[in-house]
């Protein structure tokens, strides 16, 4: 029998969620719901488990896999930060002020 579901985002059916980090170089990335904005220094990622914001310089999408929830990043890696909706009230006000 099949997993598919229809209106799903992605096919990731295990809500699985996994961050891979190569020497500070290559990310990859498993259940990403959607890319919400990148530029060559920062990803703003909708992931399983909330927002995920990828900072660094050089950077760009070397895979994207939205039926699988993947996506790689590479470039020069500085830091990953989560952002919590309950703390930080609504997501696009916070994502507002990444992007200043």
């Amino acid at each position: 029998m099949s997993d598919y579901v229809p209106n799903q985002r992605y096919k990731n059916t295990n809500h699985e969620h996994d961050i891979v980090l190569k020497g500070r170089k290559t990310l990859e990335i498993s259940g990403v719901k959607e890319v919400e904005s990148f530029d060559s220094r920062e990803f703003l990622l909708e992931t399983v488990m909330g927002y995920l914001s990828v900072r660094g310089s050089d950077l760009y999408m070397k895979n994207l896999n939205v039926e699988e929830g993947l996506v790689s990043i590479e470039g020069k890696i500085d830091d990953l930060i989560y952002v919590d909706e309950q703390s930080h009230g609504k997501p696009k006000g916070f994502i507002g002020k990444l992007f200043k």
